[in-house]
C-alpha cells in the first residue's frame, strides 16, 4: 500500500538518495524548509517504513568482483518445503545480491557479483548443491548502461 508523499517529502527523498550523508541543515537548506521541520519529517519517514536504511555505495569492480551475472531459474518444484529452502540457499549467499520470483516463463531471477567466471561456476556449483533446480543459466553483462538505487520520485 503507497503511502501519500508530497512534494516536499519527495524532494526530500530525492535529495537523500543523492547523498545519504547530508546533515539536517543540509537537507533543509536544499528543500527550503526549517531545521526542525525537515527533521521530523526525515523521522516520519523512517518511522513509516518510506526509508528503510542509509548506505554506502560502493564500486564492485575496484573490489575484484567485475561480473554482473544474471541466473535464470526454472523449477518443477513449487511446493513450501522447497521455497523454505531455495529462499534459506539464495540469502545465505553473499554473492547473490537480488532475487526475483517472476511471473511468465522464467520461476526466478538473480543477480550475482563476482570476480569472473570460475567464480561464477563455483557459486552455481554451490546453489546446486543446496536445492534441486530444473534448468539453470546464466547471462553475463558485457557492459552497465544504467544501474542505480535511486527510486523515481516523479508525481502519480
Amino acid at each position: 500500500m503507497a503511502l501519500e508523499i508530497d512534494e516536499i517529502d519527495r524532494k526530500l527523498l530525492t535529495e537523500l538518495q543523492r547523498d545519504g550523508t547530508l546533515s539536517v541543515d543540509q537537507l533543509s537548506e536544499r528543500v527550503a524548509l526549517s531545521r526542525n521541520a525537515c527533521w521530523r519529517r526525515v523521522k516520519r519517514l523512517e518511522e513509516d517504513g518510506v526509508i528503510t536504511g542509509r548506505v554506502a555505495l560502493v564500486d564492485a569492480e575496484k573490489l575484484g568482483l567485475g561480473l554482473s551475472v544474471f541466473i535464470l531459474i526454472r523449477t518443477s518444484n513449487h511446493d513450501p518445503e522447497w521455497l523454505q529452502k531455495f529462499r534459506a540457499a539464495v540469502t545465505g549467499f553473499p554473492e547473490i545480491t537480488g532475487v526475483y520470483r517472476m511471473s511468465g516463463d522464467l520461476d526466478y531471477v538473480l543477480r550475482a557479483r563476482v570476480a569472473d567466471v570460475k567464480a561464477y561456476d563455483r557459486l552455481y556449483q554451490r546453489l546446486i548443491a543446496k536445492v534441486a533446480l530444473s534448468d539453470v543459466s546464466a547471462s553475463f553483462v558485457m557492459e552497465e548502461i544504467k544501474e542505480t538505487t535511486v527510486v523515481p520520485m516523479e508525481l502519480r
